[in-house]
């Protein structure tokens, strides 16, 4: 049984649309895997103006979320390569 429900906004799904299939599908097992088990032990807090988002690293890729301790509940918010995870859009 999984620790924290995961859920993805739109954003974060069209995110996880855009990666490689042969990087999408280790990215997914990871989300619905490990990260879900124990996303403070997987990820870290970031900081300054993202504070309270969590950070999480696959590869060469890294998963934004928000953690709600309340509902248990991880809520995906970005998913890209970590070149371009930072950038403002």
């Amino acid at each position: 049984m999984r620790d924290y429900q995961t859920v993805l906004t739109a954003a974060a799904l069209r995110s996880l649309r855009s990666v490689p299939p042969r990087v999408a599908e280790p990215l997914v097992a990871f989300i619905f895997g490990s990260l879900a088990d124990a996303p403070r032990r997987r990820g870290k807090p970031l900081q300054r103006e993202l504070e309270g988002r969590w950070s999480a690293r696959r590869g060469d890729y890294r998963i934004v979320y928000r953690l709600d301790e309340d509902t248990k509940t991880m809520c995906l918010l970005k998913i890209d390569h970590r070149a371009d995870m930072y950038r403002p859009r």
